[in-house]
């Protein structure tokens, strides 16, 4: 039996948050480290973080679930992209669109509240992001400035074969202002969406096809081939996941399928590292709130990765930790 000794736990102080010590995000993080709960997974998570963006040699894949760029996060996505900290998005087809309407109507998303008549909404034809408003006219906006991109980027060609990160890049080189879609083209990021036929971006391909004959193949499964590919090559891997559901999983099962058709010789099975924010609970067996640790048993990551999970709304937790990240690589 091993031996009980109190220095085994005793080892560390809690450290009070000294206010006046605090000059910008990066002290403010790194003094949370020493103290509890998610303040202190918070604080590891931008030394994780941190670790994966000064690593030449690590891949870092931002898996990102929820309404981030309706919520306003996207411009501090293009940051993260513009400055080498994540080198592939994996993302739902809503985030995309969303970014579309923003782009095509200078910002299209408003300030609204969780207190209303939804009812009252619906026949005003204003939908509802919890407490943001978007009014539909702004989808039909976006869906007419992209079939005038469709139409400039294939001419007469109706019949269209490709998959969905292809089409965004293509999309993304041809619009001009600045979002999401066009500084990850920009930039040679792929921007992936897994379960593409789950959006309106999806939707008014449909529309495009019963009203104007297109005739869209969208091979979602050449893309997983693709991002395994992008894995092959790589030497280290880490995650940046904002949530959970078919970005999450997507993204780490390219370890179990290489695993299973080959690529990895030489190589350690996984990912290397994570930081992780969401709100989700493991005990209700959902795969959002499955743990990084379960993960392991399947090979998405090494056994001896750094990873942490912030429980935490990802408006409040991902700003905070991009700003001392940036802070810390003296971006800023």
């Amino acid at each position: 039996m091993p031996e009980h000794r109190e220095e085994n736990y005793i080892n560390l102080k809690v450290k009070p948050f000294d206010a006046k010590s605090i000059k910008n995000f990066d002290d403010f993080l790194n003094a949370l480290k020493y103290c509890s709960f998610q303040g202190r997974n918070l604080g590891i998570a931008l030394d994780i973080l941190y670790k994966m963006a000064t690593n030449e040699e690590c891949l870092t894949v931002l898996a990102l679930s929820g309404a981030m760029v309706p919520a306003g996060m996207g411009e501090l996505l293009c940051l993260l992209i513009e400055h080498k900290i994540v080198d592939v998005v994996v993302t739902t087809g809503a985030n995309t669109i969303h970014d579309l309407v923003d782009v095509f109507a200078n910002v299209g998303h408003f300030i609204g509240s969780p207190n209303v008549d939804d009812d009252e909404l619906f026949k005003l034809r204003i939908n509802r992001i919890y407490d943001t408003f978007l009014p539909e006219r702004n989808y039909k906006n976006a869906e007419e400035h992209m079939l005038a991109l469709i139409k400039e980027l294939y001419g007469t060609n109706k019949k269209i074969s490709t998959t969905p990160s292809e089409l965004l890049k293509k999309l993304g080189l041809k619009i001009k202002e600045r979002c999401l879609i066009s500084v990850a083209a920009k930039h040679n990021v792929p921007i992936f969406v897994p379960a593409f036929s789950d959006s309106e971006f999806a939707l008014n391909l449909l529309k495009y096809t019963v009203r104007e004959g297109y005739d869209f193949n969208i091979d979602e499964l050449k893309d997983v081939l693709i991002f395994a590919e992008i894995i092959k090559k790589s030497k280290e891997y880490g995650t940046l996941v904002i949530g959970g559901g078919v970005p999450r999983n997507w993204t780490q099962q390219v370890f179990p399928l290489l695993d299973q058709i080959g690529g990895l010789e030489g190589k350690e099975m996984g990912y290397n590292y994570s930081v992780r924010i969401h709100t989700a609970t493991e005990y209700d067996g959902g795969l959002s709130g499955c743990t990084l640790s379960e993960s392991k048993s399947w090979g998405k990551y090494a056994l001896d990765a750094k990873t942490v999970s912030v429980w935490c709304d990802a408006t409040i937790a991902l700003p905070i930790l991009v700003m001392g990240l940036l802070q810390r690589l003296k971006i800023l």
